[in-house]
């Protein structure tokens, strides 16, 4: 007569009591553990709004026209339109982003001569001069924070020959062929201590020479940190020297008669 006997098998990889025990006694090698698909989750879809659009490039925008997105909104259509014709400008717009070097042969075209609707700071200097230095270092940082703008400089005499050292530095500011302001000095500019934040607002006077609304709030708070840095490092070496109260005095280098205010 044949025995028929049952054995139970749990789910794969499951152990029981005994195996447990075993494998703690190192009687038993321990089962390999099973492998598990992760648990499926859906990715989130990304929400297609304002910030969206303006993380995008031109060809991205212009790739996603048929989007769903922009057929169902009429507000995003009309700010993807808007946004996209501001990168196109932007792309059209010639770039420099750096203080030039020009001749006295070169400054027609260079500078009277600029493409239509273009910003031109021209600075007449010499190495002779501080502060033309002063200003040249600013002056270099501020074309590169504003690309859109052409910023030259030129030997003085040899722009105008016989010009007066005592009037530099003299920036010339040009648009379409005209030129539209003179500045004599660094007093126009806030004088020795100025900065290239404080440049930037000074050239702002007359026109969105450096930025739009936008940039000219953050040249504000550019130069409030500025400030605040420097009047922390003024306290600290006062104190370091048992000079605090002359740290509130005004400094000797710093020309008394800026005309920014």
């Amino acid at each position: 007569m044949t025995d028929y006997h049952t054995t139970y098998k749990g789910p794969e990889g499951e152990t029981t009591q005994w195996d447990d025990v075993q494998v703690k006694l190192g009687n038993k090698a321990p089962k390999d553990p099973v492998w598990k698909p992760d648990a499926y989750e859906p990715e989130a879809e990304q929400r297609k709004d304002a910030a969206w659009v303006e993380g995008k490039s031109a060809e991205e925008l212009e790739e996603g026209e048929d989007d769903a997105a922009f057929a169902d909104d009429r507000f995003m259509a009309e700010y993807r339109r808007k946004r996209l014709e501001e990168l196109r400008q932007g792309a059209a717009r010639p770039q420099f982003g750096s203080l030039e070097q020009i001749r006295q042969s070169e400054f027609v075209a260079q500078v009277t001569h600029a493409p239509a609707g273009v910003w031109v700071v021209c600075h007449l200097y010499k190495d002779s001069v501080q502060d033309c230095a002063i200003l040249n270092q600013c002056l270099e940082e501020v074309a590169k924070t504003y690309p859109s703008t052409k910023f030259v400089k030129i030997v003085s005499t040899e722009c105008i020959p016989g010009y007066p050292d005592q009037n530099l530095p003299t920036v010339l500011l040009y648009r379409d062929t005209k030129c539209l302001q003179t500045m004599v000095g660094l007093r126009h500019f806030g004088g020795r201590g100025t900065s290239p934040e404080l440049v930037a607002i000074s050239l702002n006077r007359h026109g969105d020479v450096c930025g739009d609304a936008s940039d000219h709030e953050a040249q504000v708070r550019g130069l409030i940190q500025r400030l605040v840095l420097q009047r922390a490092e003024e306290q600290q070496q006062g104190g370091s020297s048992g000079g605090t109260a002359a740290a509130g005095q005004q400094r000797p280098d710093e020309d008394e008669d800026s005309d920014f205010e």
